[in-house]
């Protein structure tokens, strides 16, 4: 089976390629950007997904069964429009799932949204329920209208990754687990905070099972893919035992919150900080998902929390990726294509 995978070079899609390359898929990734792993080489094909013309070529000549969209910018800057900043998700995904539509071959299709379609002081009620709280969400709004309103004959589900940690995942390496590492760490006290993580060897079992669940249960329909909702402190704790062999240190709230003032003023000045305002609120809110249908539907995920910390550690030791060879801010695509 041929399964076509835009933006595969990106996170998600590293862990995905790996996982269907190893049980003998035939894929091909679409990406204007090179491969996190260099093994992925020899499958992809360097394409804008804002380019139509080459979108319709490269579908028409492979002719792929199956095909999952993941292509899009995922960085939340506020300071532009959805027009200006977002046309991946846009005009790409336009361009996408027409082309998805014009291909007889194509016999499923996922359609990658984000959880950020509803912010975190919005609980959807339904599926067409919206309150997205980025400019991000706002595209990923659109990316989701444009599939309803496409002319797709296959079975298509929409998907919404919540918030999705492991191997490859060059932020959380670079930014939090530097950070827990170095012993540097606080966790804020007080009530404990609910939000959704899910591990992405949960998240390509998730997307594999969708391809395979019966035509009635999902198509067009939308499942938001990650793990149960949980409390934050579990899931830095976790880390912190691993990596330092110790409780994560926590500290009274007003304590972060004072040093997310002193990032703020330190990133006026042009110093990078730990911690900033934004940080300690995205610490310290709410976020849980409505994961029921995921679960009922497709069944309880295989890798247990502490299955996914021992991996990701396990990718930051083998690769020394971000603790030690990548110099700050460097893209560890200029090094060997190894990420």
């Amino acid at each position: 089976m041929k399964i076509l995978i835009t933006g595969g070079s990106g996170f998600i899609g590293t862990n995905l390629i790996t996982d269907l390359i190893n049980d003998g898929f035939d894929v091909v990734n679409m990406d204007i950007a090179p491969p996190l792993h260099p093994v992925h080489t020899d499958c992809w094909v360097e394409i804008d997904i804002l380019d139509r013309p080459a979108v319709f070529r490269i579908f028409a000549g492979e002719a792929p069964e199956q095909v999952i969209h993941l292509a899009a910018r995922t960085d939340c800057d506020e300071n532009i429009t959805v027009e200006e900043g977002y046309r991946a998700n846009t005009e790409g995904t336009q361009n996408v799932v027409d082309a998805i539509a014009s291909t007889p071959s194509v016999e499923r299709a996922l359609i990658t949204s984000t959880q950020y379609v509803c912010g975190p002081a919005h609980f959807p009620v339904d599926d067409a329920d919206y309150g997205p709280h980025t400019v991000y969400g706002q595209s990923k709004v659109i990316t989701e209208k444009i599939a309803r309103a496409a002319n797709m004959s296959c079975v298509w589900t929409l998907t919404r990754p919540v918030n999705i940690w492991g191997p490859w995942h060059l932020r959380y390496s670079q930014e939090f687990l530097r950070v827990l590492r170095s012993g540097w760490y606080c966790h804020p006290g007080g009530y404990p905070v609910v939000r959704t993580y899910g591990y992405v060897g949960n998240v390509v079992w998730q997307m594999r099972k969708l391809l395979e669940a019966p035509r009635e249960l999902v198509d067009q329909q939308v499942f938001y893919l990650g793990d149960a909702p949980m409390d934050v402190y579990e899931w830095v704790d976790s880390f912190s035992r691993r990596i330092r062999g110790e409780s994560v240190r926590v500290v009274p709230r007003w304590m972060v919150r004072a040093l997310g003032w002193c990032g703020d003023l330190l990133g006026l000045m042009g110093l990078k900080f730990p911690i900033t305002s934004s940080r300690f609120a995205s610490m310290t809110q709410h976020y849980p998902t409505p994961m029921e249908r995921t679960f009922t539907v497709l069944g309880t995920p295989p890798y247990t929390l502490q299955d996914g910390v021992e991996q990701t550690v396990q990718w930051l030791d083998d690769w020394s990726v971000a603790s030690r060879l990548f110099p700050e801010g460097q893209s560890p695509r200029t090094i060997g294509g190894v990420g």
